[in-house]
């Protein structure tokens, strides 16, 4: 179970940090205030949508994992919950980070010899293709989440 291990280091290191490249989604979401996560400039998504979209396919995967049948809808992946309050985005984030342990820690279950099957249905592609595929998505989304926080920070400042 090396290579299940080894993924699911990646993905803790996205989310929780330790990577080369030094980045991860709680080190930029670290003093994001709901209004901030919330806020859309333009036609981009918002930080919070971002977070549910990409972390969306985390859950739906670690269902899988657990035995259940892959139920996710890509038109559902960007439609959050209501975040109106520091406590709201709190408790978003927080059920984010627990999630994403739990699917870390399913993965570490997996034993290698699953990663080349049909991840569900073999149009979706093996296991290790889709597990891969959620880490680099993550990280796709995860710079323009550092993105769109620097853009806010630029507006803040503007504004004093």
């Amino acid at each position: 179970m090396y290579t299940t291990t080894q993924i699911a280091k990646h993905l803790r290191e996205v989310y929780f940090g330790g990577n080369w490249t030094a980045s991860n989604l709680r080190k930029h979401l670290v003093g994001v205030t709901w209004e901030e996560a919330t806020t859309q400039i333009e036609s981009f998504n918002s930080i919070a949508t971002l977070v549910f979209h990409m972390h969306y396919y985390v859950k739906a995967a670690t269902k899988v994992l657990e035995g259940g049948p892959l139920v996710a809808k890509d038109a559902l992946s960007f439609n959050h919950p209501p975040i109106n309050s520091g406590a709201d985005w709190q408790a978003f984030l927080e059920k984010t980070w627990e999630e994403a342990e739990t699917f870390a820690e399913r993965l570490e279950a997996l034993p290698d010899t699953s990663l080349p099957a049909p991840f569900t249905n073999k149009v979706y592609g093996s296991y290790y293709r889709n597990l891969h595929g959620i880490i680099e998505h993550c990280h796709y989304h995860l710079g323009q989440i550092v993105l769109l926080k620097k853009l806010l920070q630029t507006r803040h400042e503007s504004c004093i």
